[in-house]
């Protein structure tokens, strides 16, 4: 960057100034632009303001210059177009070649934002994620209404030692990635999985006015789902569910793996509902028959002992009678 800032000037001084030497050193100009593009940026202007002092300087000392260097007048003339244009030429590739890489790198960037988007959203609802990325610190809500469902594999664990780690999870991956499909049909959210517990929502994090038809719909649909696969090495796949309707708080934990969780005694009722329940059956609290019983049907179970919560009058959801939800479209009563 030395030399390039110089030796234009001492070749401009040697030839008698500006005029003579064919504004020879209008190269000292690639000094700032190659510690702008290929050094340190935060530089850059100090070569700026050496290539301006170095200007200013053979402004100034341009009297004491010789007036006359013996060149052909031709000649002079034809260094002042080759000066210009080639230095014209050279900034304009070196800019180019910026602005290439910056593109370059700006679209790398995009890539990489795309996918970061793409990983929040398969980790939070669509609907928090932008409080999120704006800095909130703690996001929590509160939903008078919401329904809960828990699905689990029915002897899983046994299943489980007879079978490779890849066939477990394959097993998974193919049932859970169905009811991924259902929760995105029927416009509900998610939750987690815990092994092979599957725990899906409706009314959160957007509210819904019959958020507990639209998880009855699921759930029923994802019985049919189930009862239609095949034995798996030799084994049949069954499930219970439960379901139950209430109050909620939802929110996200964590500051390194975000995790978007409802918590409350509904979500607690309803974890209840699958761990009691009948394989094959999906088994629904009073507060849930209450909401869909005009559209489904509910048949009473009687009373059930329920841990921590006594004696509760249960009912078990076997069909639809008039529901059909309009897919794919804000759904409300």
């Amino acid at each position: 960057l030395g030399l390039i800032l110089l030796c234009p000037f001492v070749l401009m001084v040697s030839l008698g100034g500006f005029s003579s030497g064919s504004a020879v050193i209008i190269w000292s100009v690639l000094s700032p632009f190659g510690a702008i593009i290929f050094y340190r940026r935060r530089i850059a202007h100090r070569w700026l303001a050496g290539y301006l002092a170095l200007i200013v300087f053979s402004g100034l000392v341009q009297p004491l210059l010789a007036q006359s260097n013996n060149l052909p007048q031709g000649l002079i003339v034809s260094l002042f177009v080759l000066n210009i244009s080639v230095v014209s030429i050279v900034s304009f590739a070196l800019l180019f070649y910026f602005i290439r890489g910056k593109n370059a790198a700006l679209d790398l960037l995009r890539v990489e934002q795309e996918k970061s988007e793409r990983l929040l959203l398969n980790v939070l609802p669509k609907e928090i994620a932008p409080a999120l990325k704006a800095g909130q610190q703690t996001i929590a809500e509160h939903y008078d209404s919401a329904s809960v469902m828990f699905a689990d594999i029915v002897g899983f664990t046994d299943l489980s030692m007879h079978l490779s780690p890849a066939q477990m999870v394959q097993l998974l991956n193919e049932i859970f990635s169905h009811f991924d499909h259902l929760a995105d049909k029927y416009r509900l959210e998610k939750i987690r999985t815990i092994g092979d517990n599957y725990m899906a929502a409706a009314g959160v994090p957007v509210p819904l006015d019959r958020h507990a038809h639209l998880l009855a719909a699921m759930a029923l649909e994802l019985c049919d789902f189930v009862q239609s696969l095949p034995p798996f090495q030799g084994y049949k796949i069954n499930f219970r569910i439960g379901i139950n309707s209430g109050p909620v708080v939802a929110g996200v934990i964590g500051h390194q793996k975000f995790h978007y969780d409802l918590w409350g005694d509904t979500v607690n009722t309803a974890s209840r509902m699958e761990s009691s329940g009948v394989p094959g059956k999906i088994q629904v609290t009073e507060a849930t028959r209450r909401l869909i019983e005009d559209e489904f049907i509910c048949v009473p179970r009687g009373a059930v002992q329920i841990k921590g919560k006594g004696q509760m009058q249960t009912w078990f959801l076997e069909g639809r009678k008039t529901f059909e939800p309009v897919l794919g479209e804000p759904f409300s009563g």
